[in-house]
């Protein structure tokens, strides 16, 4: 991520399958939606009530994209991590147009409503053993130790 750049959060639903498609040059580039809509507690009514809902057009790049197509589907929850992007354009009649666009960086299941399997599959040469360190985070405590949350 660069300097000046703004990095957002969103967690929500998918509003319909994502969408995988091909650049000229062969890059693969995912297209979908979330919708994240807040809930509130209604204390006189005992019951949840939704507000309302702020939809988030997404992309993502190369392996991420065929990933999140291969995985994801219509009414998954996910939590999204990216950055904002202004896209400016020109329609043929001439007037200006832009719009508010989330690129993703890293994206997942979230779990708070329901389990999800993880199949294990890794696109990374480093052997299993040194999973943690490939991955950037600290090695797990040896057996026997107190975790370290």
């Amino acid at each position: 991520m660069s300097f000046g750049e703004t990095p957002i959060t969103v967690v929500g639903n998918l509003t319909s399958d994502p969408e995988l498609r091909y650049t000229p040059s062969g890059q693969a580039l995912a297209k979908f939606t979330i919708a994240a809509t807040p809930r509130t507690f209604d204390r006189e009514n005992n019951q949840w009530k939704d507000g309302t809902s702020t939809f988030f057009r997404c992309a993502a790049w190369r392996t991420l994209a065929e990933h999140i197509a291969g995985s994801l589907a219509k009414g998954s929850r996910v939590v999204a991590f990216g950055r904002i992007r202004q896209h400016n354009w020109q329609t043929p009649e001439g007037e200006n147009r832009s719009m508010l666009a989330l690129e993703i960086d890293d994206i997942g299941a979230s779990m708070r409503f329901t389990t999800v399997t993880i199949d294990g599959k890794r696109t990374q040469s480093a052997p299993a053993s040194d999973a943690w360190a490939t991955a950037g985070s600290p090695a797990p405590a040896p057996a026997g130790d107190e975790p370290p949350f």
